[in-house]
Order: C-alpha cells, then structure tokens, then sequence
C-alpha cells in the first residue's frame, strides 16, 4: 500500500472543485479514488449518485476477527474551494508541492489531507488484517456548497453507526488537539415592514403617519440582546448549559480580547470579553445583516426588509426558535403596520463529552501528543452533524488543521506533520473505539 504522504499527493492533483469554477470531472475523479482505495483494502463500495451532482462515496471495511465489532463510521470531503487567481499560490493549486515541511494545494487541509489519515489507516489496517472495528465510509463532495445531499442520505440510513468520526477541523496550537463538542444551528429570517401604500411627502404628513422604519426599529428592539448580552428568554427555549468539563477546558483558550481584536471587532458590553466562548458557542446570538427600504428624499417610507439570524445551541429546535422569533416581532407591531416573515432553518448539534464514544476519543487523542484534548464548541453551523445528532450517534470531531494553514486562501497547506499525527490518532481511535462492545 502507498504511503499516506504518496497518497496525499495523488488525491490532492484532482481539482476536485465545487464552489466557484466548478469542475465536474474533477469531482467525480476524486470519488473515484477513494472508492478504488476502499475496494483495493478489501472492502466494499459504491458511488451513490446524488441530486446536485457530486456522488456520496459509500463504503465498508469489515472488522478483522469480530463480527461483533462496533461499528464506526469515518466521514470527510473530496471537495475542494476555486483557488481564485492562479497568481496568487507560489506553486499551482494542483500540483501538490513540499515547502519548509509543508505541502502546498488547494483542499490539503480542507479536507483531503485532514480526512485521508482516517481512510488510510483504516484501509491499511483491513489490509494487514488488524481492523478491530467495522468501517462505514461515507465521503461527499458537496460540502462546500452547503448542500444537504449527505444529510438526507445520513437521515434515510438504516443501518447507522456506534460512532462516527470526523477530521475536519482544528488544533488549539500546534501542540494541543481539540474535540468540538458542539456546533450551533441557525434561523435566518428575513422580514419585511408595511405601513403605507404608497411614500407620503414628509412635511406635509411627517408627525402623523406611520413610518415603516420606525416601525422596524420598534420591532427589532424586542428581540435584540439586553445589557448582559442575552437574548430574551423565548429566543433562549431549549438551551442546554455547557458541562464543568466543558467551561473548565475553556479557561486553556485563547482571551475573548484577542479573539475579537484578530477580526478587527470590538466588544458588545463590558462582559462579552470574559464571556467570549460562552456567548459565541453555548448562548443562542442574533444579528441584523442587512436593512433595505427608502430613499434619499423627504418622505415618510411605506415600506422596509430587514434581513436577520439566530444561531441556535444544543437543546434548541429552529422550528420553535422560528416561531417564537416572529411572535416577538408580530407583538412589537404597532396597530397599522403589517409584518411579512420568512426562515430558513438549520439544526444545532451537541454530544455528550462523557459518553463511551467520546471518553474513548478523549483517551485516544491524549495518547497521540501525550496532551488532553481541549473540550470545545464552534460558534458555526454544520449540517451533517446535526444529522448525526437527531440518528443518535456520537460524533467525534477534531482534526489537525491550524490557523496558518490557510484554508479556502491562496497557498493553502498542510503540515507534514499534521499528516502523521492524523495517521497516529486515527490507529488510536480505532482502537480504543474498538472498546465500545
């Protein structure tokens, strides 16, 4: 079997690309090869052909001595971001290149060289006739489009999985790893505010009639954050508090101060700086994006949109968070006005750092680098672990991707070491994961 630096390579010359200047061909390659690597190991596999286009790679490697073994499912992308302008990478975008113990190419740390250690170790395993787990291979390439294919075909799946693991995401530095515990979900809603049939001259009728952006200040004030920062409690229903494990790990993070200074963003209030992980992983938060409506000229406006969003957290429903989110704005409505409200909806994730799954990954990851893991959430949204939430299988999320790595930037790379450690960790979570029965 071909090395995982040699394998690395040859996946990463597929420019697998989905957003941006798509490349079909290139999408379809890059499924085709890992399925080849599934099916060389012994295992079996199929391409299941999907809505928009890019096929979910779907397969199994078989525990080496147990038919018993616990079930574990791997899950990453062969889908890559355009590279942009070709200019702008010192060595080009698919033509994978080693610099200063780093290999250079578009997807090397999202997700084809944080995902591939997973698949590697496992084929090779099967291979050699060690795998002390059953391995369910599931690999989209839609994932930077945002499109749920993979999560129908995770929801419709009878079979599901002890566990499931993904690599894509980061370290806290480069010597300690992280496992995200939770992400959050979101409502994204846009409103628009009527007050008028028509724009009233603003001398004439100012004072006396009623205007749609006075109306829209009125109603976003009822659900806006108060001064501790938090939403009003309708907006909060569900929320599940973080574990001591958790807060206790957060003390290890960076400070709030520089979290927020690196984005050019200033705090709230007074507490958003300590409150910094809190408030952006464990807390539902709101935000206006975008307000249109009026015109540069004396009148009294009729009409305004507004578009705004609510990131959940674990415990929340969208849909419940979507209805109480327009009550509030429908009861701050002043008699005359008219409000029209629209959502689209995406569900929060959270898993138990205490269960067996997660104990075995904490375990695992601590044997790698002889450093616990940081217990740790992210403030975006993921889908697919949402999917794997509501089956009711735990998710083990790290991965070895740092800040400098670039992703989705020119001159994205990956460390060389990273590989390894991916190559180490996944051996170990085989393993230990091989406990849960």
């Amino acid at each position: 079997m071909s090395s995982l630096f040699d394998e690395a390579v040859d996946w990463l010359k597929i420019p697998s690309i989905s957003a941006g200047e798509r490349n079909d061909a290139g999408l379809r390659k890059a499924a085709e090869w890992a399925l080849k690597r599934v099916l060389d190991a012994g295992g079996t596999c199929e391409l299941v052909e999907t809505a928009g286009g890019a096929p979910l790679v779907v397969g199994e490697l078989r525990a080496s001595s147990r038919d018993d073994a616990p079930t574990v499912m791997i899950y990453g992308h062969y889908d890559v971001q355009d590279p942009g302008d070709p200019a702008d990478w010192t060595s080009p975008a698919f033509e994978p290149t080693v610099r200063d113990g780093r290999l250079y190419a578009r997807g090397a740390t999202d997700d084809k060289g944080n995902f591939l250690p997973l698949l590697h170790v496992a084929c090779a395993m099967a291979a050699e006739g060690t795998l002390p787990v059953h391995i369910r291979v599931l690999i989209e390439g839609a994932e930077e489009t945002g499109s749920d294919d993979v999560g129908e075909w995770v929801r419709a799946d009878d079979r599901g999985a002890d566990a499931v693991i993904v690599f894509d995401s980061g370290m806290i530095d480069a010597a300690t790893p992280a496992l995200t515990l939770a992400t959050r979900g979101m409502v994204f809603a846009h409103i628009e505010i009527r007050t008028g049939t028509q724009p009233a001259h603003s001398g004439m009728y100012g004072g006396a009639a009623l205007n749609a952006f006075h109306v829209l200040h009125r109603v976003l004030s009822a659900v806006l954050p108060g001064p501790d920062g938090r939403l009003p409690e309708p907006l909060r229903e569900g929320v599940i508090a973080p574990s001591e494990a958790e807060l206790e790990s957060w003390k290890t993070l960076p400070g709030g101060d520089g979290e927020l200074a690196q984005v050019g963003a200033r705090p709230s209030d007074a507490n958003a700086v300590e409150e910094f992980y809190v408030r952006t992983t464990a807390e539902p938060s709101l935000d206006v994006h975008k307000v249109e409506g009026g015109q540069a000229r004396t009148i009294v406006v009729p009409v305004v949109s507004a578009d705004l969003s609510v990131r959940i957290v674990g415990g929340q429903r969208s849909e419940v968070v979507a209805a109480n989110l327009e009550t509030l704005l429908r009861d701050a409505l002043p008699d005359g006005a008219e409000l029209l409200f629209s959502a689209d909806r995406a569900e929060a994730s959270a898993f138990d750092p205490e269960t067996p799954a997660l104990l075995a990954a904490r375990r695992a990851l601590a044997s790698v680098g002889g450093k616990d893991a940081t217990l740790c959430r992210t403030g975006g949204t993921l889908p697919i672990l949402a999917a794997f939430a509501e089956r009711g299988i735990p998710a083990i999320v790290s991965g070895f991707s740092l800040p400098d790595d670039a992703l989705h930037a020119p001159n994205e790379s990956y460390r060389l070491v990273a590989l390894e450690q991916g190559e180490q960790a996944a051996r170990a979570l085989y393993e230990e994961l091989a406990g849960l029965r």
